[in-house]
């Protein structure tokens, strides 16, 4: 099965199709860009019914009506958790325990399967405690920890003024022997602090610690495809106002995996490259290692959660040293000779197209490579593909 190619790509791709210059075929743009003109076609004629042009059922209305269905079935099972649930709790000689009947409801027999997430939700109770309900009874420890912490919270009840460590002394007056980094531990989950504890300082001006390690060392060699990559972000302006550009480069091929445009420099444009990264690159990328700087884009925690669901793994430079992206930046630098200052920009529109032409058609296809023994990255991928199938 073919691998499904990034929507914002699609529509790059469209772009640069609808403004190609006199001469140019859609071949000729299909060929650049990598795609089979046929699915270049497809893509215009859906962009077409998009935009109004031709008649035709939109993506916005077939997520609506995805989305309505969704919503359908949601509101079915939401019915069934409450009439099955009003006809366990009449039943006045049933202790009124909800978790057997979440059980009974996600059982495969059941006339309206209800998945265990929308029971909890609507009979207002925890999945982790259904979960650990089902797997075994409160262990003796937990039971003891839980009387610990009924005991500090009344200590710190009646004196909002101790501290963990003269919370440590009454607690134990009370016959609770405990050391008192479990009090401070107890205090610190539940936010049980002296109300004469130091106040927060403000903001502070240093930047952020860092995500992830330093994992690449200034060592920008990878002995394969999806070994390692980097990402960064750049900006230029236009009569519009500022576009961001967000990368992300295969050391191995020093091809440009993945890239998202945008006129708004938030985490959401580091979390679109990745994933057109992934996608273009099938899916298989776990282990593959994501190096970039301290920005705050990729440190935050859409990226994080993108990291851990593909199995990824970070890496970060330090703060202030180009020198630790150093081929990333070469890339940009590149770009800023060959894209970005080459004229002045009145729209956005118009320099995200001379953009995506230039890495899709230039860099990608046309721009031979020293380290890559005088090939493109498109080429060098290609070969060294085919050598390592013909070894296997």
């Amino acid at each position: 099965m073919p691998k499904p190619y990034p929507r914002e790509f699609r529509e790059d791709v469209v772009r640069v199709a609808r403004n190609r210059g006199p001469g140019v075929t859609l071949a000729q743009v299909a060929r650049d860009f990598g795609v089979h003109e046929m699915t270049l076609s497809k893509w215009m004629r859906q962009a077409d019914v998009e935009d109004g042009v031709k008649p035709g059922i939109t993506s916005d209305q077939s997520a609506e009506l995805r989305e309505l269905r969704r919503r359908n079935r949601l509101l079915e099972q939401e019915n069934e958790v409450l009439r099955r649930a009003a006809a366990y709790l009449s039943q006045a000689q049933l202790p009124k325990r909800l978790y057997p009947l979440v059980t009974e409801l996600a059982a495969p027999d059941a006339r309206i399967r209800v998945p265990v997430a929308v029971a909890c939700r609507v009979l207002k109770l925890h999945r982790q405690h259904y979960y650990a309900w089902l797997a075994k009874p409160v262990t003796d420890a937990e039971l003891e920890q839980a009387y610990l912490a009924n005991a500090v919270f009344d200590a710190h009840r009646d004196d909002p003024e101790f501290g963990y460590r003269f919370l440590t002394d009454e607690v134990r007056d009370a016959g609770w022997p405990a050391a008192e980094r479990t009090i401070w531990r107890i205090c610190a989950n539940n936010g049980w602090w002296s109300v004469f504890g130091k106040k927060r300082r403000g903001k502070s001006i240093r930047p952020g610690p860092p995500a992830h390690e330093d994992l690449v060392q200034r060592q920008f060699r990878a002995e394969g495809p999806n070994r390692l990559w980097l990402t960064d972000l750049t900006e230029h302006h236009t009569s519009e106002g500022k576009l961001y550009l967000c990368a992300v480069k295969d050391v191995w091929s020093n091809r440009i995996v993945g890239y998202s445009i945008s006129d708004r420099m938030e985490s959401a444009i580091a979390v679109r490259a990745v994933e057109s990264a992934v996608a273009r690159r099938g899916g298989n990328v776990a282990g593959c290692v994501l190096h970039s700087d301290r920005g705050g884009q990729f440190r935050s925690r859409k990226l994080q959660q993108t990291l851990f669901r593909h199995r990824m793994t970070g890496s970060m430079g330090q703060v202030g040293s180009a020198g630790d992206n150093a081929a990333m930046e070469s890339f940009f630098s590149l770009l800023q000779r060959n894209v970005l200052d080459r004229c002045a920009w009145p729209t956005r529109e118009d320099l995200r197209i001379a953009i995506v032409t230039w890495i899709e058609r230039t860099y990608h296809r046309r721009r031979r490579q020293n380290r890559l023994g005088r090939l493109t990255p498109i080429e060098y991928e290609t070969i060294m593909s085919q050598a390592a199938e013909q070894a296997a």
